[in-house]
């Protein structure tokens, strides 16, 4: 019984060591000849699809954003204080140029205008009068002087007198319409009061800005197009002004346009989207998909010799399609335009489409 038992034991004890040690060789040995083997085979390259760059005739715009601005806009205010007697204001309502919109009491300077009235007759009666006794010496020529002096006196004053009362009447220097009004009728102003806001809204002013480099491009009475918000129709207005210095800060260039405004729904302070027409010029233009920006400007991949090779680049005019490269390519290159998060500088590619 003793050796049957030994023999089983032994039988046992040799298939633990095949199976733990003998067996626990091969996988490795495997693992092994199978990187030897992947070692062995080529890198697998990366398909993607380039953009073989040429030069082309292409009427450069260039795209801002901008702002809507009243043609004449003005604080109404009173050039004297008084108390109001009367307010034609019909709030958003249009006002013709020279119509009356406040009046001031006027009371006392009526009066004193009257009394120089009397006071002017009487010196004009004296002076006749002392003209004639003047012409017998029957008076001294400086008594006569003075009667004169007194009627050009009284009539320096009731020329002031009119200036002033002139002032109690409120009008509006230009055609437009009229803001809310800020008082009522009986309220005592100063000329520090806002009576109103008068705006003129047709035409009406595109005021914008452009990146300095492009200040040379852009004309006075050159027309241009834009947009507003839920509105795409294209509406042309005309640069009438551009600003003599550029922005220090921004570096950019203001621009003013001017465009007519019949049917008012271009309202000041509405946001614009301008497009400015630069002239056309030959230049080499590239995907914008293709472009990867970086922290010192931007740079494309282009293949060469089936390997992708970095290429800094500066860029100009861009549309929502196509941007213009001014340094960093030449004709013929061939720019990747996909795969951009899985290609690395120096890796293989290979091609697959060349795309237009």
């Amino acid at each position: 019984m003793r050796p049957l038992i030994i023999i089983i034991v032994f039988i046992l004890g040799l298939f633990l060591f095949k199976t733990y040690y003998l067996d626990a060789d091969k996988p490795k040995a495997s693992n092994a000849n199978n990187r030897s083997a992947a070692a062995k085979r080529p890198a697998s390259k990366l398909s993607v699809d380039v953009y073989i760059t040429k030069i082309v005739d292409k009427n450069n715009v260039i795209y801002a954003s901008g702002t809507i601005v009243p043609n004449e806009e003005v604080e109404i205010k009173s050039e004297v204080s008084g108390r109001l007697i009367q307010l034609n204001i019909q709030e958003g309502a249009y006002v013709q140029k020279g119509q009356l919109i406040a009046k001031l009491n006027d009371e006392d300077l009526v009066a004193q205008l009257k009394k120089l009235d009397y006071e002017e007759q009487l010196a004009a009666q004296t002076k006749a009068r002392q003209g004639k006794l003047l012409e017998i010496n029957a008076i001294s020529k400086e008594e006569y002087d003075m009667a004169v002096n007194r009627v050009n006196t009284l009539s320096a004053d009731k020329e002031f007198l009119q200036v002033q009362l002139a002032k109690t009447s409120i009008k509006a220097p230009f055609s437009g319409r009229m803001g809310f009004k800020n008082i009522s009728e009986g309220a005592y102003i100063t000329p520090n009061v806002i009576i109103a806001n008068l705006v003129q809204s047709n035409p009406v002013k595109l005021d914008f800005s452009i990146p300095e480099k492009y200040a040379n491009k852009i004309k006075s009475r050159q027309t241009i197009s834009f947009t507003i918000d839920g509105d795409e129709e294209k509406m042309a207005a005309t640069v009438i002004a551009l600003d003599p210095k550029i922005d220090e800060d921004l570096r950019t260039l203001k621009v003013r346009a001017k465009a007519t405004n019949k049917a008012g729904k271009l309202l000041p302070g509405m946001f614009i989207r301008v497009e400015a027409p630069l002239g056309s010029e030959k230049s080499i233009m590239i995907p914008t998909q293709s472009i990867i920006p970086i922290l010192k400007g931007k740079k494309v991949f282009v293949m060469k010799n089936g390997k992708a090779k970095e290429m800094l680049i500066k860029t100009g005019l861009r549309t929502d399609t196509e941007i213009q490269v001014i340094e960093g390519l030449e004709i013929g290159d061939s720019v990747i335009v996909s795969a951009l998060m899985s290609v690395k500088a120096g890796s293989g590619v290979a091609l697959r489409n060349v795309v237009e």
